[in-house]
C-alpha cells in the first residue's frame, strides 16, 4: 500500500489519449456551435456571409463530433474513465445534496476521480449529442422522413442547441475559475494536494492498489 508521502507531487489524472479526445471533441463542438450561431443570428449571418459554406461546415462538424469518442475507445485509460463516469454511488448523492444546500466544505462533497456534477454533465452531453445527431440527419437528408417528422426534428434541434450552448458556456466559465483542473486536462497531471482536497476517494484508490501501479501513476 502506498502512503500519502509516496504519491508524487503531481499525480497523473488523464492519459495522452484522453486529452486528445477532449481537445478534438471540444474543437468540433465549438466549431459546430459557432457555425450554428452564424446561421441563426442575423447579425452574424450578414457579417460572415457564404451561407452554403457555413451550412456545410456545420453539418460535417456536427457529424464528426462522436468520432474522437469512438477512436478513444481504443485506449484502456479512456474506457476505464468511462466506467467511472457511468457509476453513481452513495458519495455522489451526498455531493449533490451538499451542492443543493450550497455547502462548499470539502468534507461534505466526497468525490472519486469525477464528482457527481461532472458525471451528470457528461451524461447530459452524451444524450444531447445523440439527439442532435439524429435530428440533424433528419434535417440534412429530407427524404428520410415525412414532413411532420422533419418539422419536429427542427424544433427539437434548435431548442436543444440553445440549451447545449448555455451549458457549454457554463462549463467553460467554470473551467476558467479552476486552473488546476485546466492544467490536468492540458498536461495530464494535477497537484497532489489539490487531488487530495477535491477528489479524496480517487487518491485513496491510488494509494490502495497493492498489486499494480495506481491509475494516476501509470504510463500512457
Amino acid at each position: 500500500m502506498l502512503l500519502r508521502s509516496e504519491l508524487p507531487a503531481r499525480v497523473r489524472r488523464f492519459s495522452r489519449a484522453e486529452r486528445r479526445v477532449h481537445r478534438a471533441t471540444a474543437g468540433l463542438t465549438l466549431l459546430c456551435v459557432a457555425t450554428a450561431a452564424c446561421l441563426y443570428v442575423p447579425q452574424l449571418a450578414e457579417l460572415v456571409g457564404r451561407r452554403h459554406l457555413v451550412v456545410t461546415v456545420h453539418e460535417w462538424s456536427g457529424l464528426l463530433i462522436p468520432a474522437p469518442f469512438l477512436f478513444g475507445l481504443a485506449s484502456r485509460a479512456f474506457r476505464r474513465d468511462l466506467g467511472r463516469l457511468n457509476r453513481f454511488g452513495p458519495h455522489d448523492r451526498q455531493w449533490l445534496r451538499a451542492a443543493l444546500r450550497r455547502d462548499m466544505s470539502h468534507a461534505s462533497r466526497p468525490a472519486g476521480k469525477f464528482n457527481a456534477g461532472q458525471k451528470l454533465y457528461a451524461a447530459w452531453i452524451a444524450g444531447a449529442v445523440l439527439v442532435m445527431l439524429g435530428t440533424g440527419l433528419l434535417m440534412w437528408f429530407t427524404n428520410l422522413a415525412p414532413l411532420v417528422w422533419r418539422t419536429s426534428a427542427t424544433f427539437v434541434h434548435d431548442w436543444l442547441a440553445l440549451a447545449m450552448g448555455i451549458l457549454i458556456a457554463g462549463h467553460i466559465a467554470m473551467a476558467l475559475t479552476r486552473p488546476e483542473s485546466r492544467r490536468g486536462m492540458r498536461t495530464g497531471t494535477v497537484d497532489r494536494d489539490w487531488a487530495e482536497r477535491e477528489h479524496p476517494l480517487w487518491t485513496a484508490e491510488l494509494r490502495s492498489a497493492p498489486d499494480r501501479k495506481p491509475d494516476g501513476l501509470q504510463d500512457e
